[in-house]
């Protein structure tokens, strides 16, 4: 299990992640706050994450937005946008998958291979080479892992990380088998807004990218002035994702990410598309993360 609560005194940070020890959030957690003790706070699902934000506002959250292959979380953008909570950081992970099973087993024993859904998705071409292998998902790539050890499920595999692997003791029998060596997972560090000020300064941060949601006119050109205006002050448009708004038929939420080389200028943007816009909401102004391969 992954820690709890701690003496408010302790200077080591709490991060709730969705998953257990040896997910890929686990992963990213650590590679992000680099040398910092931090102390994970294991979630089931991502409203988890936000609920202990909201429970305790020292906790930290860290929550995949985006990978390059299966696209983005659409389901998280909207609990970001609900939850207020404001984005810090992020962090990009290059994703591998392995094989994995009971150390005393091998390939001719595996009937049946765990893991989470888009784990297997991505997983797609070699599991298409074993197909007698029953393929059944499961809520977490480390988890698989976990649950297989510790019920000693013989003839199971998992898709996992191989970090996963070494800390629940499981064999590798292959490593690498994602179908797409391009792939990364983009994840959000976020934090109550109160913590803001704080996270930046102790970490250094120069804010260079934001990400806005907002909802527009329902008239010809809405979007078209929005992203000229962005154009004009050389603000660099890296994603467009547009959400139904339920309840509200053919209208759209707009979430963007934005990259920017001067500060100005960007306040300047956001001030220019504000009257363009309904109820825009800026989720977060943070240091854009570099791809960890």
């Amino acid at each position: 299990m992954c820690g709890g609560i701690f003496n408010v005194n302790d200077n080591m940070k709490k991060v709730a992640i969705q998953g257990g020890y040896g997910s890929y959030h686990d992963i990213a957690a650590h590679q992000f706050f680099g040398d910092e003790e931090i102390e994970l706070l294991c979630c089931a699902t991502f409203e988890d994450v936000f609920k202990a934000i909201h429970e305790d506002s020292q906790v930290l959250g860290m929550l995949a937005i985006e990978n390059t292959i299966a696209g983005s979380l659409l389901h998280n953008n909207e609990l970001l946008r609900q939850s207020g909570t404001q984005i810090v950081g992020e962090h990009k992970l290059r994703i591998s998958h392995s094989f994995v099973c009971l150390p005393d087993e091998d390939w001719q024993d595996i009937q049946e291979v765990n893991s989470h859904p888009i784990a297997l998705m991505q997983c797609r071409e070699f599991l298409s080479q074993h197909p007698g292998m029953k393929v059944v998902e499961t809520e977490d790539t480390a988890l698989s892992a976990e649950n297989i050890k510790r019920n000693h499920l013989h003839g199971h595999a998992a898709i996992c990380s191989k970090y996963a692997a070494e800390i629940y003791g499981m064999k590798v029998l292959q490593e690498g088998i994602e179908t797409n060596k391009h792939n990364f997972t983009r994840f959000l560090v976020v934090a109550d807004p109160w913590q803001v000020d704080a996270l930046n300064q102790s970490k250094h941060m120069n804010p260079n990218k934001a990400n806005l949601v907002f909802t527009l006119p329902h008239r010809e050109g809405s979007l078209s002035q929005v992203l000229s205006i962005l154009s004009f002050y050389q603000i660099n448009l890296t994603k467009i994702q547009s959400l139904p708004i339920i309840g509200r038929e053919w209208e759209y939420q707009f979430y963007i990410d934005v990259v920017y080389d001067n500060m100005l200028r960007y306040k300047q943007s956001i001030a220019a598309i504000t009257p363009l816009t309904k109820e825009l909401k800026i989720l977060g102004e943070y240091e854009a993360g570099k791809s960890n391969v």
